[in-house]
C-alpha cells in the first residue's frame, strides 16, 4: 500500500520534467484539489481517469498554467511555472483544453498555423520548418482537405481534429490533452489515440491525457492515474492497478475486469463509464472508503496500436 499524496512532504527530487508539489487548486471558495504531489513520467503516455467533477481537468489546466494554484506549485525542469515566461513554456508544453474557442471566421489552415507562434521571432515570422510542421500536423489528423474552410462551419468532430492538429504543430516535448476524443466517432477516436501513441513511441513525446473511457485509458496508457474527490486514489501501470475494486471505489460501479482478448490490457465490463448503473452507494463524486495511493512500477514502455476488440483496426496497424 502506498502513501497518500496528501499525507506528507514531497520526496527527493527526480529527473522527471513535469511535477507538482503540495498542489492546491480552487475556484473562488471551492477547493477542488488539496495538497497533491505528482510526477509525470518522462517519455510515457500518462492518462488521468475519474468521475465527473473530481479534479481531472482542473489538474490538467494547472499543469499547463491555465489555472494558478491556490497553494503549492507545478514545476517544469525544477522551476515553478509561475516564474517561467509564457512563450518559453509554450515551446515545451502544448495544451489542448476541453472546450477551446476559435476566433470568428478563422480558417483551418490559419488556426493550425497558430501552433507555430511560440517558435517565431520578430526577425523571422514564418519559416520552412513552420510550413513542414503545419503540413505534417494536418496530414496526420486528416484535415488537409479542410484547409480553406472556416472552423466555425465544421462539425464538432472535424473541429476537434483541427484543434488536435494545432497542438501537434506546436511540436512540444510535453503534450497535455483534455478529453481529445470528445465529439469524435469511433474511427477517429482510434486514429487520434493511435497518433498519440505513435508520437510517444517514435518521437519520445511525453503525453498527459484526460480520458472518459477507462478501457481506452488502459489500452493506451503506460501510466494511469485514477482520481476521486480531488485526490489520487491509485497510480501505476494499468495492468497493476485496474481492478474491480478500483472501479467500484472510483466510479461506484460493480464490474468485472478481465484481460482484453486482443491487447491483454485490463478491460472493465462497463465500457462507457459515462452511462453506468450505479452501485448501491456510489455517486459521481460520492463518499467511499478512503485508502492510500496504490503505487506501481512503470515497467517497459509498450508499443503502438494497442486497441482492443472494439478497436481492432488500431491493433492491426502495429
Amino acid at each position: 500500500m502506498g502513501t497518500s499524496p496528501e499525507a506528507g512532504p514531497a520526496g527527493p527530487a527526480t529527473a522527471n520534467r513535469l511535477t507538482a508539489h503540495q498542489l492546491t487548486l480552487a475556484y473562488e471558495d471551492r477547493t477542488v484539489v488539496d495538497g497533491l504531489d505528482l510526477e509525470i513520467p518522462d517519455g510515457e503516455v500518462t492518462v488521468i481517469v475519474g468521475p465527473n467533477a473530481c479534479g481531472k481537468s482542473t489538474l490538467l489546466r494547472a499543469l499547463g498554467r491555465l489555472l494558478r494554484p491556490r497553494g503549492g506549485a507545478v514545476l517544469l525542469d525544477g522551476t515553478d511555472l509561475a516564474r517561467i515566461p509564457t512563450k518559453k513554456i509554450a515551446r515545451s508544453v502544448g495544451l489542448l483544453p476541453q472546450t477551446p474557442v476559435a476566433p470568428e471566421a478563422i480558417t483551418v489552415a490559419d488556426l493550425v498555423s497558430r501552433g507555430r507562434q511560440p517558435h517565431q521571432h520578430w526577425w523571422q515570422q514564418w519559416s520552412a520548418e513552420d510550413e513542414r510542421a503545419v503540413t505534417d500536423a494536418m496530414e496526420r489528423t486528416d484535415v488537409t482537405a479542410l484547409a480553406d474552410r472556416p472552423v466555425d462551419e465544421l462539425s464538432g468532430g472535424q473541429r476537434q481534429r483541427v484543434w488536435i492538429a494545432m497542438a501537434l504543430a506546436q511540436e512540444t516535448d510535453l503534450l497535455l490533452l483534455d478529453e481529445p476524443t470528445t465529439y469524435l466517432d469511433i474511427s477517429h477516436q482510434v486514429d487520434v489515440l493511435d497518433l498519440v501513441r505513435q508520437l510517444n513511441h517514435e518521437r519520445g513525446r511525453t503525453v498527459v491525457a484526460v480520458l472518459h473511457d477507462l478501457n481506452q485509458a488502459a489500452r493506451y496508457a503506460d501510466h494511469l492515474i485514477a482520481m476521486k474527490t480531488g485526490r489520487i486514489v491509485a497510480r501505476g501501470r494499468p495492468e497493476d492497478i485496474v481492478t474491480a475494486e478500483l472501479v467500484h471505489e472510483v466510479f461506484g460501479l460493480e464490474s468485472a475486469v478481465v484481460p482484453d482478448p486482443v491487447t491483454g490490457t485490463p478491460s472493465s465490463s462497463r465500457a462507457r463509464l459515462g452511462e453506468p448503473r450505479r452501485a448501491e452507494r456510489g455517486g459521481a463524486c460520492g463518499a467511499g472508503p478512503k485508502r492510500g495511493v496504490a503505487e506501481a512500477g512503470h515497467g517497459p514502455k509498450r508499443g503502438a496500436g494497442r486497441s482492443g476488440a472494439l478497436l481492432s483496426r488500431a491493433g492491426a496497424r502495429g
